[in-house]
């Protein structure tokens, strides 16, 4: 089970939520940029380490009937993947669509992994394909930045 601060870490990660401390050290992350009336995506994560991601209109997850998957034993793969599919289902965008609201419109983000290697997710504006390069070198190609952002994931790394 990831801890208290790692699960916040991952969280912290998505440069789309707005944190908000709560009541008995619980923490809050907010998508303010939702095209729906629900913004709350991370639901009560407590210093226990047990917390609540919105999957209300995912596939796949038992969720209570608010619409909340519980967190408590989730892997890091598996809480950053659930929190960046609510993201897109509360963006009111189809999924697979390009970059989300929040996200930099440079279409260019740096991902890191623990070794502090460092991988560029670029968007070329021409193609509309989304690129990982190592440098210079390209590493692969995807046709959405969902698609990119799970490649890095799944290789260990964060957008940085």
């Amino acid at each position: 089970m990831l801890s208290f601060e790692q699960k916040l870490a991952i969280a912290d990660s998505f440069p789309e939520l707005q944190r908000k401390d709560v009541s008995l050290g619980r923490v809050n992350y907010h998508y303010e940029e939702s095209a729906y009336d629900k913004k709350t995506v991370v639901y009560h994560l407590h210093p226990n380490g047990n917390g609540f991601v919105y999957a209300g209109q995912l596939d796949g997850y038992e969720t209570d009937d608010k619409g909340f998957v519980n967190i408590r034993d989730f892997g890091a793969e598996e809480l950053r993947a659930v929190i960046g599919q609510s993201i897109l289902s509360l963006s009111g965008q189809p999924e697979g669509a390009g970059v989300s609201p929040g996200r930099a419109r440079s279409g260019k983000e740096r991902w890191a992994n623990a070794k502090n290697q460092e991988l560029t997710l670029e968007l070329d504006d021409e193609d509309g394909m989304w690129y990982v390069f190592s440098g210079l070198n390209l590493d692969a190609a995807f046709d959405t930045y969902e698609e990119a952002a799970a490649y890095l994931r799944e290789e260990g790394f964060a957008r940085s």
